[in-house]
């Protein structure tokens, strides 16, 4: 019986360890030709799309924004309270992170980072002239956010995803950052949907998200795809 009971908790602790390496062990990325709005680089089946440049500031900021991508069903769905701790990752020109900072209040703060000196240059001006104290900006990296261990209570990215050159690694940087049971949002176009009016490669499906969130110890929780053109699909943290 002793023989039995150690063989058995032997393939428990095999099993558990498989099933960890499954969900932490990198897939990989394949070099390709580029299309017209990629990088000559593969993920999980999907060509990884160029990053939109700072020079594009002015479009995240058009005053036709809030019309076409309702903000405010975005915001609604955060579900944001006070003392929360959210990390805007590609906040760009700062447009969701002002909208967010009243709502975390008062005890919070949004985290927005971005990896292009010159939209954080954008993006500093933005919170400076806001006088939203509680927006910290930060320089990030192609590969990790650079934030502590356990330290975050939200990571968002709208529209930012598909363009990491590094998912994987920016991923489990935002896992490491995360505290127990913390949620990642993912805001991407649809791709299910044609009529959306943004190119093919700046769209993700709602299986695709799921598939390249599913490496990672995240339970999906709800998919949001009341907004026009995005769907909002959010995961949370497993303990």
């Amino acid at each position: 019986m002793m023989i039995i009971r150690i063989v058995s908790l032997f393939t428990l602790l095999f099993a558990a360890n498989l099933t960890l390496a499954q969900q932490t062990a990198p897939p990989g990325y394949v070099s390709i030709s580029a299309s017209a709005d990629g990088i000559g680089k593969r993920y999980m089946d999907r060509e990884i799309s160029g990053v939109m440049g700072w020079q594009g500031a002015s479009w995240l900021e058009r005053d036709k924004r809030e019309r076409e991508e309702r903000t405010d069903l975005l915001l609604e769905t955060l579900a944001l309270q006070p003392s929360m701790v959210v990390a805007d990752i590609g906040a760009g020109t700062g447009y969701l992170s002002r909208r967010m900072a009243p709502l975390v209040m008062p005890g919070g703060k949004i985290i927005a980072l971005d990896l292009q000196p010159e939209m954080v240059n954008i993006l500093q001006t933005g919170v400076k002239r806001s006088k939203l104290s509680q927006i910290e900006v930060r320089l990030g990296s192609v590969d990790d956010i650079k934030l502590p261990k356990n330290s975050i209570d939200m990571a968002i990215m709208v529209d930012v995803y598909h363009e990491l050159a590094y998912p994987y690694e920016v991923m489990n940087s935002i896992m490491q950052a995360l505290k127990p049971r913390g949620r990642i949002v993912l805001v991407e176009y649809k791709a299910e949907d044609a009529r959306v009016p943004i190119k093919p490669l700046h769209k993700m499906s709602e299986a695709q998200i799921k598939r390249e969130a599913g490496i990672f110890a995240l339970d999906w929780e709800r998919t949001v795809s009341t907004l026009p053109w995005q769907h909002v699909v959010v995961f949370r943290k497993r303990e």
